[in-house]
Parts: C-alpha cells; structure tokens; sequence
C-alpha cells in the first residue's frame, strides 16, 4: 500500500489502483472514502490513522482537534476507534490533550513564578530544550553541560531559533559559581539524569548534583526559583532521585518553600519536577 499527497486530499493505493481517500476540509474536518470492494479489510483504518499522523493528531506535545461528518450510523464504531466521539447530531470530534510532561510542569511553573528573569541560568543544557525556554523568558541565560555534544546540541538549537541573549559553556554544573555571582540569578534549572540520544555511560551523580544544587541556591536572589527534574532508573537516577529529595526536604521552611510535584496516578518511576523559591 501507498499514501499519496494530492490536491484532493491523501489517497491510499494497493497495486497502482486508488482505493480511497481522505480529504482535510476547514478547521481539521476529514472526509474518508474507500472503495466498496475494499471496506471492512483495514484499510481505511491505516488511511485515517496517517492522515491523523500527518495533520498533528499524534504530536506527543502538542494538542490536537479533528472534526467529521457521520455519513451512516453504522460507521460510527470505526470513528470511534479512533478517539472520535458524536458532538452534535451526525457531527464527530476527536480532541487530543498530551500528557504533560514533567519538563512541561516545570516550565509552566517557572514561567507563573519568574516571569520576568533578568538572569536565568541552564545548570545542565543538555540537548538545548530547557535553554531555548529560557531564552524566551530572560534578558540573558548562561547554559552549561560537562559534554562537548550537550554544548554543540545546545548551540544548534538556539542557532536555528535565533536565539542571541544566550552563553553556552562547557563546564560541571558542580562549578555553578564560576559563572555568576551569589544573589545575581532569577532562575536556575536542572534537568538529571543522562543526555537524550547521548553516551548513556554517562549521567548526573548524586554528590555533584547536591553540590550543584547548594551553590545554586547561593546564586539566586530572594524570591528566586530553583527547577529540578528527577528521574528514576535501573543503576542510574533512582539513588539521584532519593539523595536529591532528601537534600530539599532538609532545607530550612524559614529560607525556602519547596514543592514536589507527584504524579498521582502515573507509574512511581514518572519523572520528578521539583520547585524551590528561595524567601527574602
């Protein structure tokens, strides 16, 4: 089988012969077609399932909203296979809400609690993502990572948006105070564990990262806020995590508020955002 590209829409060939389509019409509404002979073989499930693909139905981040037309009210079974439930009348809908993620949490939060950053620091650029965010919320970001790929990733990525209030260096997120001074950052951020698509031998160690941490703390100025995304894993993150946790548990209510931000009804291993702003 081939999807095709046309003016009309996607269309779905077996051998050299059409044997359906899907056009996109405004706002996202898809109309299926597929030849009689052909109905009831799975192919106008694999057709719908890569046009849904292709116009953003399955972006892991990203939410999404599709509208069809009911033709006959056997079909709505197949509909809803795919997430499409009845909105009014013959009228269908499939709305798509991502998970948000743990990186997303921390994010939103930094941006309700720092909204404004003079300095904001990326403690562990890795492969740029966090310092792109930041990039777009403070006058000036400092970006560091102990890998030379974490810091080529990184400079790529705020090469192609464009992003020029950024300095990324190669240094041990260990070393925080070698790149600012005490009471001069909004916001710093961390992101454990290893390098996506990198050298998985190598990852963030529990005695750095606190020791990471503590100096980070010393970096910000009152009514700053420190993100830290924990992770767990075989070998690698689970002891980070516990060791971390307890360092921020043990900080002082009389200098810190610290929030950790469970998932509830996800699988224990879930990632870990954590919050801490530090008081005047």
């Amino acid at each position: 089988m081939e999807i095709k590209k046309e003016q009309e829409g996607w269309s779905l060939y077996k051998e050299g012969e059409k044997v359906g389509c899907c056009r996109v019409t405004g706002e996202e509404a898809l109309e299926l077609w597929v030849t009689p002979e052909w109905r009831r073989k799975g192919y106008g499930s694999f057709l719908l399932k890569q046009v849904l693909r292709q116009t953003g139905g399955y972006q892991p981040r990203q939410p999404s909203c599709h509208r069809a037309v009911l033709g006959h009210e056997e079909e709505l079974p197949f509909w809803e296979k795919f997430g499409f439930v009845r909105e009014n009348g013959n009228r269908l809908v499939r709305r798509r809400q991502p998970d948000l993620s743990g990186v997303e949490l921390s994010h939103r939060l930094v941006r309700d609690l720092c909204p404004a950053p003079g300095l904001a620091i990326d403690a562990t650029c890795g492969n740029g993502y966090d310092t792109l965010f930041l990039s777009t919320l403070a006058r000036r970001v400092i970006a560091l990572d102990i890998q030379p790929q974490a810091v080529e990733n990184t400079r790529r990525r705020l090469e192609e948006a464009g992003a020029d209030n950024v300095q990324v260096l190669l240094e041990d997120h260990a070393n925080l105070d070698r790149v600012a001074d005490p009471g001069e950052a909004d916001c710093v951020l961390f992101n454990f564990g290893w390098l996506p698509g990198g050298d998985h031998a190598i990852f963030s160690q529990p005695e750095k990262s606190i020791a990471a941490l503590e100096k980070a703390l010393e970096l910000l100025r009152p009514g700053g806020v420190l993100s830290a995304v924990l992770y767990s894993g075989e070998g690698i993150g689970t002891r980070e995590k516990e060791e971390i946790l307890k360092f921020l548990q043990g900080l002082p209510l009389t200098r810190y508020t610290v929030i950790v931000c469970r998932y509830a009804n996800y699988h224990h291993t879930a990632p870990l955002p954590c919050i801490v702003v530090k008081k005047g």
